[in-house]
């Protein structure tokens, strides 16, 4: 009979513990661990690494004497192209084209890949059109900051005030960051972009730009028009680079044909890490879905306004914040300090828990082993 109710106490310890534990479990996914500290330094690194950039992009864009024009570009970055060119596939809003000008939407990305599992040293596939050169510049930035390995699939059509200066496409402005020294990353392979990725939607004057430009780059050329041959050629250009290594996420930037493909849903994918629910069929997809279907983290970068109201920065700010700046960092600080009050909390009542229950067992046992 004693055993029976020492064994019925411990039971019922053994699960209270397990249920506290739970709890604090799932309170522990919500908040960050005690490495917030080191994530905001990581974070303000790769934004300072963008701000850099943005430096030498404009002064390898004044160098080649391509005006900047301060109406459009009010934040005089460099990488504000223009309003209609030969290599312009699509309208584009000039307000998130600034916005992604701001260097911690870098430390945003960090923040992103670190939410997705990604750690240092890691490979991740980048699809990237010339759309959002800003967007191109945090994720290469995060990937220097976290010393990833990026292999990078660029489509160098751009809509209205991306990448689109047929002088200063994203050919040049990879040249310029090379030989300066910002990156060491070049593309994997490059294709035309636009309209099924063949730049359909562009005058022909701006195709044979393009197509000459890759050919003196040296880069492989993808020239597919077939959505589903296409997914496939890049899909297995990513796991050929990747050598063995796990991709540990695939982020898309921009509105690549290729990247996004033409099934209705990916309208309803928000900004940022996503969960994918239903994959489309097949001969639908793009190399986003393709990735989910492989159960690799996405990061969509594209809906620029509500990327940044999600994460607490600034629409179209003027002047740009300097690195470290923002609601990000701060919410960072607060949900770190929420996580060491709710862990103070968990071991505290863990003692208590345990304690009242060992001592509870005791007097039970005492109570059985006093002789009458």
């Amino acid at each position: 009979m004693p055993n029976k109710i020492f064994r019925g106490q411990k039971n019922r310890l053994l699960f209270g513990l397990f249920v506290l534990s739970l709890v604090f479990f799932l309170l522990a996914k919500i908040f960050p661990s005690g490495e917030a500290k080191v994530l905001r330094e990581e974070m303000v690194a790769a934004s300072r690494i963008m701000a850099e950039a943005m430096e030498v992009l404009r002064e390898c864009r004044e160098t080649r004497d391509l005006a900047i024009d301060p109406v459009a570009d009010v934040n005089l970055t460099g990488i504000i192209g223009v309003k209609s060119s030969p290599i312009t596939t699509t309208l584009g809003n000039l307000a998130a084209k600034r916005t992604s000008a701001n260097p911690n939407l870098a430390g945003l990305v960090v923040f992103l890949l670190r939410r997705a599992g990604v750690d240092s040293g890691d490979t991740i596939a980048v699809g990237a059109s010339g759309s959002f050169p800003g967007l191109i510049l945090a994720v290469l930035s995060a990937a220097k900051a976290m010393d990833l390995e990026p292999l990078v699939f660029a489509s160098l059509g751009a809509s209205q005030w991306g990448a689109n200066h047929p002088d200063f496409h994203l050919l040049h402005m990879q040249v310029c960051l090379q030989q300066n020294g910002i990156f060491s990353f070049q593309p994997i392979a490059v294709t035309v972009g636009g309209d099924q990725d063949i730049g359909r939607d562009m005058p022909e004057e701006g195709r044979t730009l393009l197509r000459k430009d890759i050919q003196k780059s040296g880069f492989p050329i993808l020239s597919e028009g077939d959505l589903k041959t296409n997914v496939e050629s890049r899909m297995r250009l990513y796991f050929q680079k990747a050598a063995g290594d796990k991709i540990k996420a695939f982020v898309n930037i921009g509105g690549s044909w290729s990247n996004l493909g033409i099934d209705s849903a990916i309208l309803h994918l928000k900004p940022g890490l996503g969960k994918i629910g239903r994959l489309p069929p097949e001969e639908r997809r793009g190399v986003l879905y393709a990735m989910a279907a492989l159960d690799i983290p996405v990061i969509h970068l594209l809906f620029v306004n509500g990327l940044v109201q999600r994460h607490g920065l600034v629409w179209d700010p003027v002047p740009l914040p300097r690195p470290g700046e923002g609601d990000l960092y701060r919410k960072i600080e607060e949900k770190q300090k929420s996580f060491l009050y709710i862990a103070v909390v968990y071991l505290v009542l863990f003692g208590v828990f345990l304690g009242f229950g060992m001592k509870k067992s005791t007097c039970r046992m005492r109570m059985f082993d006093t002789p009458w």
